[in-house]
């Protein structure tokens, strides 16, 4: 079984964390997390992949074992991230990669393949929205209103998204059987998500989660022209990007493959074998 290194680049004088693993020569899939958690997500699934692929998997700044300037520091965007993680891929080498987006990991993947679209070899999407369809809107309804209008009147409804309980059920809704559900899950995201002043970090990234939506004519317009293949795989229980929002993919990316799964949110922690499944098979047959 292929190592996983755990490394550090500075990227614009900022400390970047990412899990490495696999060939150096071997086609490359960069893994981007969500929101609350970081790199440790894919803690499972890299290692069965590192056999055939170069894998990349980085914190977002502010996640994680990245560093986590104060919201004074650095103007935390959903661009900046994106900026960041394109310079670590620069660093790293890698011109020509697929990527895997989950949650948060998504606006930041279609930030990469919108500004350098030749780069993009496969797409997967694990519970990463693209589309209006996949919002649902009992969970959104808070932020959109925060987005709108950040005050006191707005702030506790999405304040309350960093609590221990609101990590807990983003890991266990949806889940058949919760059981199968590691609690250093949520309490690992918990602790890192409790440091000092990342609060301000996650409001300031809650805040400027509304301009991810203008992206989406644009993703839609490189899925129909650059014929990259893609791959969704979803929990279908999820309640806070909805199945709808795997199956629109197929709208727009030709011969999309698509899987809704008897999960929640954090398909991995309930359902990690099935996903690799069809993430290796997917793989196999669209990478060179």
């Amino acid at each position: 079984m292929s190592s996983v290194h755990h490394r550090t680049a500075v990227v614009d004088g900022h400390e970047i964390f990412y899990r490495e693993a696999g060939p150096a020569d071997a086609p490359a899939i960069v893994l981007l997390h969500g929101f609350p958690t970081s790199s440790f997500m894919f803690r499972e699934l890299i290692p069965l992949l590192a056999g055939d692929y170069h894998v990349i998997a980085p914190d977002h700044l502010g996640f994680g074992h990245s560093a986590a300037p104060s919201a004074a520091e650095f103007t935390y965007t959903f661009d900046a991230l994106a900026e960041l993680t394109s310079g670590l891929l620069d660093q790293l080498g890698l011109d020509r990669y697929a990527i895997y987006v989950q949650d948060y990991g998504a606006p930041i993947g279609w930030r990469l393949a919108l500004a350098h679209p030749e780069r993009i070899s496969a797409i997967v999407t694990q519970n990463g929205n693209g589309y209006e369809d996949g919002f649902v809107d009992s969970f959104w309804a808070g932020l959109w209103a925060y987005g709108a209008n950040p005050g006191p009147d707005t702030e506790p409804a999405v304040r309350a998204a960093l609590s221990f309980e609101a990590i807990r059920w983003q890991y266990l809704h949806g889940v058949p059987d919760p059981s199968v559900v590691s609690p250093d899950t949520w309490e690992h995201d918990f602790a890192r998500i409790s440091r000092e002043g990342n609060d301000e970090i996650q409001l300031a990234l809650f805040h400027d989660y509304q301009h991810n939506r203008a992206l989406y004519p644009l993703l839609h317009e490189f899925l129909r022209t650059s014929e990259v293949p893609v791959l969704a795989v979803w929990g279908r229980n999820d309640e806070i990007f909805g199945p709808a929002g795997a199956q629109a993919f197929a709208r727009d990316a030709e011969d999309a493959e698509v899987h809704l799964i008897d999960g929640g949110h954090f398909l991995l922690e309930s359902h990690l074998d099935v996903v690799a499944g069809y993430l290796r098979g997917f793989l196999g047959r669209v990478l060179d």
